[in-house]
């Protein structure tokens, strides 16, 4: 047995081997960096070996790769964007009001966390969620800056909550 692999293992060895280094390249040209690129292709293989998809049912194993590449991507830059924006809140604080490192880090955690959870609602049901939720807004306060009636923000607010609960149910 030693050296045989199973089907599905083997191809996902010849999968590794054929398209590793393209699809590395792909996303360094994207990037502009060669260290995230490989790491991004490497988190690409994992979600490949903890998917569902059959590969030897791969017709197209390029676009495959491409998309959950692509979706990572844009993961990545959205994670970034937080944190950015966070720090450059942080960096409008006095002093004195500044949190620690450790709590600089758990409140990271807690926005990327946010942010996972709430991937996937349409941007202004999202925008109305954390409009009520980090701002405190009522719902006459949240229709009136997106300028839409206060029925429309229940109605994102109720899709809002059914994505989190569904979210967690999952």
């Amino acid at each position: 047995m030693f050296g045989s692999a199973v089907p599905s293992e083997q191809a996902f060895h010849d999968l590794y081997r054929d398209h590793r280094s393209w699809l590395e390249h792909w996303l360094s040209r994207r990037m502009g960096n060669g260290w995230d690129a490989a790491d991004l292709s490497q988190d690409t293989f994992i979600r490949v070996l903890s998917g569902s998809q059959v590969i030897t049912d791969l017709e197209e194993p390029r676009a495959y790769l491409k998309t959950i590449g692509k979706r990572l991507l844009i993961n990545l830059h959205k994670r970034r964007s937080l944190e950015q924006a966070y720090l450059d809140a942080l960096m409008q604080l006095p002093d004195a009001c500044a949190p620690s490192p450790e709590q600089r880090w758990l409140l990271l955690e807690t926005l990327q966390a946010l942010d996972e959870l709430l991937d996937g609602l349409p941007p202004v049901v999202r925008r109305a969620f954390l409009l009520s939720q980090l701002e405190g807004l009522g719902y006459r306060e949240i229709a009136e800056r997106l300028e839409v009636s206060e029925r429309t923000i229940k109605r994102y607010m109720a899709q809002a909550y059914e994505h989190c609960l569904l979210a967690e149910l999952c």
